[in-house]
């Protein structure tokens, strides 16, 4: 709704909201508000809150001259709007202000404060000098949605184990496909929560959610495997984002956590025992399983897709599944090879980047494409799938 401006106003972004939501709805728990100075400082101090794992203090520290005028002026007990793209979302009965160091505030979320880094540069230009806490009232409905939603899929096949996998599937390849299949052999439920970032992303949200949800409908048990949205804040950047997605996954009921061997902030490190350890030995009092899948690559001496530490062959016989790469193809209007990602998803992707993309699409599907004689009406993604299936054809190769 549009704001009233009977309270003074807090200027938040999406972001911010996405976080308020999540806490608010209890799925940062053992965090469940805002953190006070004393809070902030324990949590700085031992990375523990309430004796579990938290990486870093959840405050709010909002940029801006404006904010900062209210932060440094306001009074314990005011109630403060909170307003975001124009429209009250909600309030905050302030209890404490308190000033923040940006720079560390940075180095805690992201292990560095080098702005060149693209997190810590967008990151640092949100955040203020001064935290505010307090109890606020928020609309969480689309939180709430999502552990029901949750909670109806393990009830209609009575899940004893529920397994988490966050993806962004930009774009979906063969091997998230193979890190899926190969999760759900070990549980009986898997949610997706499919990342929804506010900053630019290459693939529009609902794009990805089309081709995961093709590949679910079509080549999955359909009541074993669900997708949810996960609004993607700063606060699951940077190098503590394995502890925060095994905190959300539990508190969305999954007791399992899934990740591939290149899931950023795993790692590894040596501990003064010289031991080998990565971040995931870091959770303490998350009962949630943690299992690091291989990582997948197409030999081209086994002719299929394998891990890396099954197959025999060096290297230099592998093709690896860099999304960027992949994508960096499909925006250049090319289709990858079948060997990296499934035809079907290729089509739907370079459909969607390249619409109207030919002149005259039934003349040259019918020209090119083996028809049954008929005069049909086709879609760039046929044509495309088809194309596909020609470049698959070897008999005069």
């Amino acid at each position: 709704m549009a704001s009233s401006r009977k309270n003074r106003a807090l200027y938040i972004d999406q972001e911010a909201v996405s976080a308020l939501i999540l806490l608010k709805s209890g799925m940062l728990s053992p965090v469940t508000e805002l953190m006070n100075a004393e809070q902030s400082k324990e949590v700085l101090s031992s990375g523990m809150f309430m004796g579990k794992t938290f990486p870093f203090p959840l405050i709010l520290s909002p940029s801006g001259k404006v904010n900062e005028t209210i932060l440094t002026t306001t009074q314990k007990g005011e109630i403060l709007d909170l307003i975001c793209d124009n429209a009250i979302i909600g309030e905050l009965n302030v209890d404490e202000v308190y000033s923040i160091d940006p720079q560390e505030r940075l180095r805690q979320i992201y292990g560095t404060e080098d702005v060149s880094h693209p997190g810590v540069s967008a990151t640092h230009k949100r955040l203020g000098k001064y935290a505010i806490c307090g109890d606020y009232t928020i609309d969480y409905s689309s939180a709430q949605s999502i552990q029901k939603k949750i909670a109806e899929a393990k009830e209609q096949i009575g899940a004893k184990h529920t397994t988490a996998l966050f993806m962004a599937a930009n774009p979906l390849h063969r091997a998230h496909e193979r890190l899926i299949r190969q999760s759900l052999e070990r549980t009986d439920l898997i949610v997706i929560f499919l990342l929804k970032p506010y900053n630019n992303t290459d693939l529009k949200y609902d794009l990805r959610y089309q081709t995961l949800e093709f590949f679910v409908q079509n080549y999955l048990p359909r009541n074993r495997v669900i997708i949810v949205p996960l609004e993607s804040s700063y606060i699951f950047a940077g190098c503590n984002e394995v502890i925060l997605d095994a905190i959300v996954a539990k508190n969305y009921g999954c007791d399992r956590l899934m990740i591939g061997q290149n899931h950023a902030g795993i790692g590894m490190y040596y501990d003064h025992h010289n031991a080998n350890k990565s971040i995931v030995d870091r959770l303490v009092g998350i009962n949630i399983e943690v299992g690091v899948a291989s990582e997948y690559v197409y030999c081209n001496q086994c002719k299929t897709l394998v891990s890396v530490q099954t197959c025999p062959h060096g290297h230099h016989h592998h093709i690896s599944y860099h999304a960027e790469s992949i994508l960096e193809l499909m925006q250049q209007g090319l289709l990858p090879p079948a060997v990296l990602v499934r035809k079907e998803i290729s089509a739907m992707i370079v459909a969607s980047l390249y619409p109207n993309r030919f002149k005259n699409l039934a003349k040259l599907y019918y020209d090119i494409m083996p028809v049954n004689g008929l005069l049909e009406e086709h879609s760039e993604k046929d044509f495309y799938v088809e194309l596909m299936r020609l470049y698959q054809t070897t008999s005069l190769t």
